[in-house]
């Protein structure tokens, strides 16, 4: 069956024009051009509409477990909700596995897990937990099997040390890969939370901001770009920036030509620290890291989205429900349950904010969610755009359908949106994977399992 999208403005990284885009067995065949109409192909009507690649969300924990408590929605419910917001493919950070484990463990039990789960493509990121020569020897396998990128952290129990990120950095470096960064100074994380356990007020929300400052950010950020010079100029990804002072820094960085990666998410543009003196504990759902920020910080990373100092707007999805984070921090913030959920608003967030409030334009919008994570993190050219041989797929965005967020709207298995209220005008219509609509008119037409899993390489460094 051959499937032809017609009437709608086709939006790329690079052009915007009114064309048509005929599919074949799920590859995109041709733009443009006067294909005609054959009495048995599938027509899409996409007038009004933008027609965009199928967005990429490369930090998701769809699946996320941390000590007795599990994400909400798991792989199925989360790529659900990832396809009525318009992404169609997604690359997760599986969480810590058993102390002194294979780096291959946890993404071999991630895939396990994901296959007969997921609607949408997937890859996984390896996470670092400890370094030694096994472990460093381990990084090329991983990077030749379709799994190019790392994730270190700099904080939290399986955080590293100056030294061993060295030796990661120069492993994944040599192999042709890419290491990506929690960014967060642990000592001064440390030692500020002692000192609110000891003499602030642990049941306030507002204390959690008050443990992870914005020099935190800016101090691992800056160490970072130190310790890949030392590294040979291994290439940085830094996620979920979340500072003025930070962005500043990358800026600098990227000024010298030095190879890193930024990426911002949506709370950290859209939302402020304001958030953690909601009433009824509702400041509990705002508990994330790092924490959100003063409207300084939004007002500059919207203008290091547009500038491009910042490449990549993922979402660090991560469910935990307003009633764990209730369980665990109603009495103290910093037993709460981190991370809030995002896959599915990530696109129209982004489009209402950014493109309708003339922040970034329609181009810029489709490098932030789409070609560039595609391409940083490996899965271009089959995904991530649009052109002659890519995987057909596709996001029909109504610019005129407007919502105000709420849980009732969303699709996602969680009990609560960070957004609520927020009206949000720039909505998924229908979305295509492979050529095969997963949704059309907000109704849900796909199946669990059919998403693959995607073998990537990284062309970042070629």
């Amino acid at each position: 069956m051959s499937t032809l999208v017609t009437g709608g403005t086709v939006v790329t990284a690079t052009e915007t024009r009114q064309t048509d885009i005929l599919i074949e067995d799920g590859r995109v065949v041709a733009i443009g051009g006067s294909p005609g109409r054959l009495a048995d192909w599938d027509i899409i009507d996409a007038a009004g509409c933008y027609v965009m690649p199928g967005a990429v969300d490369v930090h998701t924990h769809l699946n996320l477990q941390v000590g007795e408590e599990r994400v909400s929605d798991g792989f199925y419910h989360g790529s659900v909700a990832a396809v009525h917001g318009g992404t169609t493919s997604i690359v997760e950070h599986p969480g810590f596995g058993p102390a002194g484990c294979e780096l291959s463990h946890q993404i071999d039990l991630y895939r396990e897990q994901a296959r007969d789960e997921m609607v949408i493509d997937y890859g996984f990121h390896g996470v670092v937990q400890h370094v030694d020569d096994h472990v460093l020897c381990a990084i090329k396998d991983l990077t030749k099997n379709g799994t190019p990128s790392l994730k270190v952290y700099m904080t939290y129990a399986a955080r590293l040390g100056d030294y061993d990120i060295i030796q990661v950095l120069k492993a994944s470096h040599a192999a042709g890969g890419l290491t990506a960064f929690h960014a967060e100074n642990h000592a001064i994380i440390g030692e500020l939370t002692q000192s609110i356990s000891d003499y602030g007020d642990v049941s306030n929300p507002a204390s959690h901001p008050e443990s992870r400052p914005d020099y935190s950010e800016a101090e691992a950020i800056n160490r970072l770009i130190a310790l890949s010079q030392a590294a040979g100029n291994a290439a940085l990804y830094i996620v979920h920036l979340s500072t003025a002072s930070g962005l500043e820094l990358i800026r600098k960085a990227k000024q010298k030509g030095l190879p890193i990666y930024a990426e911002t998410c949506p709370q950290y543009l859209t939302l402020t620290d304001s958030c953690y003196q909601k009433t009824n504990d509702r400041g509990l759902q705002y508990i994330m890291a790092p924490p959100l920020r003063k409207q300084q910080d939004c007002d500059a990373l919207w203008e290091g989205l547009a500038d491009g100092t910042i490449d990549v707007v993922a979402t660090d999805h991560c469910s935990f429900s307003f009633a764990q984070k209730l369980k665990r921090g109603k009495t103290n913030v910093f037993c709460s349950p981190g991370g809030v959920p995002g896959v599915e608003t990530r696109v129209p967030l982004l489009f209402s904010e950014g493109v309708l409030k003339n922040r970034i334009d329609l181009n810029r919008f489709v490098q932030l969610v789409a070609t560039n994570p595609a391409r940083i993190m490996g899965l271009s050219p089959q995904k991530g755009s649009i052109e002659v041989g890519a995987d057909a797929d596709l996001l029909i965005l109504d610019p005129a359908e407007e919502k105000i967020v709420s849980v009732e709207v969303l699709h996602q298995h969680v009990d609560y949106t960070p957004y609520v209220g927020m009206v949000v005008k720039g909505w998924p219509q229908t979305v295509l994977l492979r050529g095969n609509i997963l949704v059309r008119d907000g109704e849900f037409l796909g199946s669990k399992g059919s998403g693959q899993y995607i073998r990537r390489k990284l062309r970042i460094q070629e």
